[in-house]
């Protein structure tokens, strides 16, 4: 398949766009811990990453998923579970999906990005978990489309 024709629009500012995948199994979720990126290392990460050029953000999960931890994601499994417009080390959109299956056993793929896999329990995230991932997991239990994330707010 031909990769997709874009034209750029060079008058607008553009936001990195990420997809992160809440994996749940028997009422926990999958935290990775950071290492190697210069962005949270040591802290715990979903199993996450950039959406690349001509990719939806459906086959960027099922993709980074298989690159990080070896597992299959099938797309039509996948839940959208949010997006979070968030203020990281730049504004960034993050889209979150959820899933409760997958095949094969989720193992460190990519040790100079991660160092270990914890499964934790949502309700209660270890105090070293990356700040957005609380407010992100009640989004997706909630059906809360947008979430706005460490911007100062606008006053009414």
């Amino acid at each position: 398949m031909a990769a997709p024709q874009y034209v750029f629009d060079t008058k607008h500012d553009r936001y990195p766009l990420a997809v992160h995948v809440f994996l749940v199994q028997q009422g926990k979720i999958l935290l990775m811990r950071r290492a190697g990126s210069g962005y949270a290392d040591g802290q715990l990460g979903l199993p996450a990453g950039h959406v690349d050029l001509g990719e939806t953000p459906t086959a960027c999960a099922v993709r980074e998923v298989a690159e990080e931890l070896g597992i299959t994601l099938d797309p039509g499994e996948l839940r959208a579970g949010g997006t979070m417009f968030r203020n990281s080390q730049e504004p960034r959109v993050d889209i979150f999906f959820t899933t409760r299956s997958w095949d094969g056993t989720p193992e460190i793929r990519e040790p100079h990005k991660c160092i270990e896999l914890v499964w934790a329990d949502p309700e209660q995230l270890p105090e070293d978990a990356l700040e957005f991932i609380g407010p992100a997991w009640n989004d997706a239990q909630n059906g809360r489309v947008l979430r706005e994330f460490g911007f100062t707010p606008v006053p009414a």
